[in-house]
């Protein structure tokens, strides 16, 4: 039996995370509970509660500054702020996909737009996004909503916003926008299906079509699993649903040649292997027959046959096989291999199975010459041209470069690659492939003329798309990716993240302002980044690199106030002013009326790039995140305080005369 898994079966990116979020937590010693099960998935939820989680039902039940984990289904706006009301550290794990949803629908309210939800009412992840807006419209299919609109036309021309339930299928959410667009006459729509989940069913689809039978994994209460196990049932009928190991049945799959496994997105990896191991038979090693044992010891031998059999002897001159026939085969040491330097005894040892090429065949003496160099070079041809018709990758060494190209050895076989199929770009030397291993694919054979010819291009591009469709079927809004810097621009720095270059802008490479990506990445650097949005249609991904965890604006909050005095470097001169870094990542505006206590033409009279200047922060602009700083306002303080300093000293002097005065009248009088 050949058993199939599915690629995409088990956690999504967003389960992954929560789960990590949620054993995090637990592991923190913090007193925790979690609000519903975190996943549809009750052996997870087991491991939580034996690692001291307990769950609770609502808000209100969690204990007075305990976390509250909440779901990857999300919560209700409601819920939020009555956690924060109540002092309850919040850990969200709510998928980045729904998160997106809630920003929508709040956004569509604020903007006065009535909002539509395509999924299932009851859902907790509808739930929760219908928490975050006002009276929203839940329809499951388009045939709800045909039903709504005909009892309601009055309602086709007001404002609409439409999501859907990241776990719908494709089809009931496209006959849904079909009919929306009909219906309503102002209205916007967001595919907010989960790309994972698409990739998942699609791929189930797919195995159900082609084996006996299929076997989803996945709670009984998750609706993803439900979809999956709909979608493969109705392709084919030896489905089964089971939750865990143990409700797997051996005698339901006996017999069938073909089964395939596939798991919802709360399934972690660890059970989908408890299900394969189970189903996985010994291998059985089948006896030969006494009959075909004598059948073999009496076949009769022929020149240019491939045979097996076992090293008997070896002799500084030949070495002995026994070919289970009634002759006896040796093979000289010339014909096992080309390489002189090669000693036999490091290739070849008694008892070791070979399989050689029969060279002579003296049926007097008995005796078959053989050869191994022969049957690799027979054999060798044999899988390029196999390689040829089927189009299959190969791998072999270059060893050497011409004027057209470079040469690869395949097993002995000479396979000339043209420059423009070994993929090095026109402006570099080939010299860097020579000694390198390399795949290929073979594009031309004639035998007769010992000519064959690959491209390594070729399996690079076709490697590359494969690896492309891999990351665009699971690409998600907040997923991190360990890439490559392929290139960069004046705005921003390209990055290869498997298959697929996303771009990192300027902003996003580095808190601090720099004016050129080199200043923070080069081509060749290995970076991890995030997906900010993506657009499957333009094959177009921003990326970014910024660790968010670290913002600088809350940094610099929390250090300076209004009226603090800061030293900071001057790092760019505009016709209004000057721009000062205060902190990495933190820029004030230091306008041209505050750079000096007189009237100054421009910043330049004053100040230049690079210098580091005590300035007073005057102004901080929390919502707009701007800071205004002011030079003139320290140079008015020094003169104040100079002015006063040389008011005392007046006084003090007029008064000492005064004395002075009172004592001469005195010593007068």
């Amino acid at each position: 039996m050949r058993i199939t898994v599915a690629k995409n079966a088990g956690f999504c990116y967003g389960v992954r995370r929560a789960v990590e979020l949620a054993r995090k937590a637990a592991e923190s010693g913090e007193p925790c509970v979690m609000l519903g099960s975190v996943i549809h998935n009750q052996m997870v939820i087991d491991q939580l509660k034996r690692q001291g989680v307990r769950m609770v039902e609502r808000p209100e039940q969690a204990p007075q500054g305990a976390a509250v984990i909440l779901r990857s289904h999300g919560e209700s706006q409601a819920v939020f702020d009555l956690l924060k009301q109540r002092g309850n550290r919040v850990v969200d794990t709510t998928c980045p996909n729904v998160s997106r949803i809630h920003k929508l629908v709040r956004e569509a309210q604020e903007a006065g737009r009535r909002v539509i939800i395509v999924g299932a009412e009851g859902h907790p992840e509808v739930r929760a996004i219908a928490g975050w807006c006002w009276e929203p419209l839940i329809f499951r299919d388009g045939t709800m909503l045909n039903q709504y609109f005909s009892e309601h036309p009055e309602e086709a021309a007001k404002p609409f916003t439409m999501v859907s339930q990241t776990t719908s299928t494709q089809r009931v959410w496209n006959f849904c926008v079909e009919n929306a667009k009909k219906l309503c006459t102002n209205i916007k729509i967001f595919d907010t299906i989960c790309n994972a989940t698409c990739a998942r069913q699609s791929e189930a689809q797919r195995l159900a079509a082609q084996n006996d039978a299929v076997v989803v994994i996945g709670g009984r209460d998750s609706a993803n699993t439900r979809r999956l196990y709909e979608l493969c049932a109705a392709l084919c009928p030896g489905t089964c649903w089971i939750e865990r190991p143990e409700e797997l049945d051996p005698a339901w799959f006996q017999g069938r040649a073909c089964v395939a496994i596939t798991a919802g997105a709360s399934t972690p990896a660890w059970i989908i292997k408890e299900v394969f191991d189970k189903m996985s038979e010994e291998n059985m090693e089948i006896e030969e027959s006494f009959a075909e044992l004598l059948e073999k010891s009496i076949k009769t031998l022929h020149t240019g046959e491939k045979v097996m059999g076992v090293v008997t002897d070896i002799t500084p001159t030949e070495i002995y096989v026994d070919l289970g026939t009634k002759h006896a085969g040796y093979i000289p040491v010339a014909e096992l291999t080309d390489d002189p330097t090669v000693k036999v005894e490091d290739l070849v040892h008694v008892g070791d199975e070979i399989e050689t090429y029969v060279m002579r065949v003296n049926d007097v003496e008995g005796v078959v010459t053989l050869s191994k160099k022969r049957l690799d070079s027979v054999k060798s041809w044999d899988d390029v041209e196999q390689a040829c018709e089927d189009h299959t990758t190969v791998e072999g060494v270059v060893t050497e470069e011409n004027k057209g190209g470079v040469v690869v050895s395949i097993k002995g076989v000479r396979v000339f690659v043209p420059a423009s199929q070994t993929g090095i770009p026109r402006d570099k030397p080939m010299t860097e492939l020579l000694k390198q291993k390399v795949k290929l694919r073979i594009t031309e054979v004639n035998r007769a003329r010992r000519r064959v010819v690959g491209s390594i291009r070729a399996v690079t591009a076709a490697e590359r798309a494969e690896k492309a469709a891999e990351v665009w079927g699971a690409i998600e809004e907040g997923k991190h990716y360990h890439g490559v810097v392929k290139s960069l621009t004046s705005y921003g720095a390209f990055v290869d993240i498997g298959g697929v270059d996303g771009m990192v802008h300027i902003s996003e490479l580095s808190w601090s302002r720099i004016k050129h990506p080199s200043e923070v990445v080069n081509p060749g650097d290995e970076v991890d980044v995030y997906v900010i949005s993506f657009d499957p249609e333009k094959k177009k991904i921003s990326l970014g690199m910024k660790d968010h965890d670290q913002d600088p604006w809350a940094m610099f909050t929390e250090q300076y106030h209004v009226d603090d005095v800061a030293n900071v470097r001057v790092v760019k001169l505009m016709t209004f002013g000057a721009f000062a870094e205060i902190v990495p990542g933190v820029d004030g505006l230091i306008h041209i009326s505050q750079i000096a206590d007189h009237r100054i033409d421009k910043p330049g009279d004053v100040l230049a790039e690079g210098d580091k200047v005590d300035v007073k922060i005057i102004d901080i602009d929390y919502d707009r995140k701007k800071v205004s700083l002011s030079i003139r306002a320290l140079l008015e303080a020094a003169q104040r305080t100079g002015d006063e300093e040389g008011e005392d000293a007046v006084v003090a002097s007029a008064d000492g005369e005064t004395t002075e005065v009172a004592a001469e009248l005195a010593d007068g009088e």
